[in-house]
């Protein structure tokens, strides 16, 4: 297997839901955990985390890892709403630019995400029921993403499309209908997959021919399922540790990962363990924490990556 394994900024609770004013971990604190666990890569993040132009290509030299993708969140099935969010992808596709100019082994993978709705966040899993798309919106949200797809692929990178929880592409139907309007890859995300009820070694026979990108989670369904049936919504899941190290949840990862092998999958091996850090925390204690499962994560990959 040729995949290449990066860590991310969310595992540390560093993502875009991160509250204001919360403590969090620095970026270099992060990358040298990553580094010396053995990843060869990491997510983006939020925008600027990382720096941007030469501090962004210094930083990653400093630890030998390589940008493996970076999350674009935009609103697919709003055409105003949609262009207005055009100059936050362009902001994207340069520092994407900045880290390429580097000349890395393995090009980033802009991730575009569906936006969703505020009903469809505060009950995650399901959307269909709660705030499902007219056909109209539908065709709006195929047009836009093959809009956002192009653009992404004249400034040098391939898409890749990340299925959420949350947003209008959550459920494996969703999935099917959206990969039969729309030429893009596939990002599967086991843990997002299994909020929507979906199975991630089934995804991988259903949608191999599209996974281009993938982004490993393990699950506690226990928790998961608890804090759904109590009403719960994302903020409430990325809160509630239902995101575990690998073997501790209840993710079939030498199933999934044998599977992607068998296809011959070459691309990035993202391993996210979302958390939503409290305000108060004491980011020491929670820095090493989220330290030592990330050691955790690498090694139970080594078979593989």
């Amino acid at each position: 297997m040729k995949a290449t394994v990066a860590g991310a900024p969310v595992s540390f609770g560093v993502f875009e839901m991160t509250p204001e004013g919360a403590a969090t971990v620095a970026a270099d604190d992060m990358l040298e955990v990553l580094a010396d666990a053995g990843y060869g890569g990491v997510d983006l993040g939020p925008v600027g985390f990382l720096g941007r132009d030469a501090d962004l290509r210094a930083r990653l030299a400093r630890f030998g890892l390589e940008l493996a993708g970076g999350w674009v969140q935009l609103p697919f099935s709003d055409d105003e709403a949609f262009e207005a969010s055009l100059p936050s992808l362009h902001g994207a596709l340069r520092v994407f630019s900045d880290a390429a100019e580097a000349g890395p082994n393995r090009l980033p993978l802009p991730t575009l995400a569906d936006d969703g709705s505020l009903a469809r966040r505060a009950r995650p899993g399901r959307g269909q029921d709660v705030d499902p798309l007219t056909a109209p919106a539908w065709e709006r949200l195929f047009a836009n993403t093959q809009r956002a797809a192009d653009l992404v692929r004249a400034a040098g990178f391939e898409p890749t499309f990340h299925h959420h929880a949350g947003t209008f592409v959550e459920s494996p139907d969703e999935i099917d209908r959206f990969l039969a309007h729309v030429d893009v890859g596939l990002t599967l995300d086991t843990g997002h997959l299994l909020i929507a009820d979906g199975d991630p070694l089934d995804a991988v026979t259903r949608w191999g021919a599209r996974i281009n990108h993938l982004h490993l989670k393990d699950v506690d369904l226990a928790e998961l399922r608890r804090v759904l049936a109590s009403g719960g919504g994302m903020t409430e899941v990325w809160s509630s540790g239902s995101f575990v190290a690998f073997g501790r949840g209840d993710l079939d990862l030498v199933g999934v990962m044998d599977a992607v092998e068998a296809r011959g999958f070459d691309g990035w091996v993202v391993v996210e363990q979302d958390v939503l850090n409290a305000p108060d925390v004491a980011i020491d204690a929670f820095r090493a924490a989220r330290g030592d499962d990330q050691r955790v994560n690498r090694a139970a990959l080594r078979r593989w990556a």
